[in-house]
């Protein structure tokens, strides 16, 4: 019997850049050779900005960020195609991203922020930021948090939450602070992404089918009661807004507001009261029994091995 030329060994193999020759991991998503999340970027703290609230300000939206990407990346498998399998997944990295350079820099403001761990433990602070606090120490809105629910609830949260923090984004480019700025430039581009996704999945299945519709309003039902928390300020907020480099979130209301008008209105679909009490006040670290549940799922390989590296 012949050997097939598959068989025979061959140096251009694809899978010979799987193996670490020379100890190299630097390919490797979570690798011992990750990049430092900031490398190019001026990490000075500008004259006259308090780190502890650029620090918490940080913490606000890396929560955010990070969060929702742990909630969007529970589609992988599981969405209606495998496109829009991709989309989330891909989205779910976008936010990822920004989360990683957002703690990182809070930890950076602040090293008091980040938990304390073993002496010998090869865990980043920003990765410790995010595997090593309790529910209570998070800082995100609750809108992240809260259960998928079905394709059309995702889409829902997914097009309050882009919209609010796109809004967000865009007068961060202005930011005091490089970082900050640095990181809002970048995340236009994604967010603004994000927007359009979720409100093209909007109108389609609000004006899809009788089922279709029931699921998109009892969505718009699950999802609406947590839009006003997003312009509810904390007094952090409020005082690096006053310093240039954060932003106030009623600045961002009327943007929103209109975003939201037109896209609901080709939906047929009632709109969020952003000025209603607020349910949960996530910046304080108060959060819903759900955030609990999926942080024990994301941190527990971390908790178990904490001096671990892979």
């Amino acid at each position: 019997m012949t050997r097939s030329p598959a068989a025979e060994p061959n140096e251009e193999s694809v899978y010979a850049g799987l193996v670490d020759v020379d100890g190299d991991a630097s390919q490797w998503a979570f690798g011992a050779g990750f990049d430092d999340p900031l490398a190019g970027v001026d990490t000075t703290v500008p004259a006259g900005l308090d780190r502890t609230d650029l620090a918490a300000y940080c913490l606000m939206l890396g929560d955010d960020a990070l969060v929702l990407a742990q909630r969007l990346a529970e589609w992988c498998s599981r969405a209606p195609e495998l496109e829009e399998d991709v989309a989330l997944a891909n989205i779910s990295l976008d936010l990822l991203g920004q989360a990683r350079l957002l703690l990182a820099r809070a930890a950076a403001a602040d090293p008091r922020s980040v938990p304390e761990l073993p002496p010998d433990s090869p865990v980043p602070a920003e990765d410790a930021l995010a595997l090593f606090r309790d529910p209570g120490g998070f800082r995100n809105v609750a809108l992240a948090e809260i259960p998928n629910g079905d394709f059309a609830q995702s889409s829902l949260r997914l097009l309050l939450f882009s919209v609010w923090r796109l809004a967000l984004l865009e007068r961060l480019r202005a930011s005091a602070d490089p970082v900050l700025a640095a990181v809002a430039a970048k995340g236009v581009a994604e967010v603004a992404y994000h927007r359009d996704y979720a409100a093209r999945w909007t109108v389609t299945l609000a004006r899809g089918t009788a089922e279709s519709r029931r699921r998109t309003r009892a969505g718009a039902e699950a999802v609406w009661p947590h839009a006003a928390e997003l312009f509810a300020a904390d007094p952090v907020e409020l005082r690096m807004a006053g310093a240039k480099a954060g932003v106030s979130p009623e600045e961002v209301r009327p943007a929103c507001e209109e975003v939201l008008e037109e896209v609901l209105a080709a939906a047929d679909l009632p709109r969020p009261d952003l000025a209603a009490p607020t349910r949960v006040r996530g910046r304080a670290g108060e959060h819903t029994p759900a955030l609990a549940a999926l942080l024990a799922e994301m941190q527990s390989l971390a908790r178990e091995h904490p001096r671990g590296t892979w």
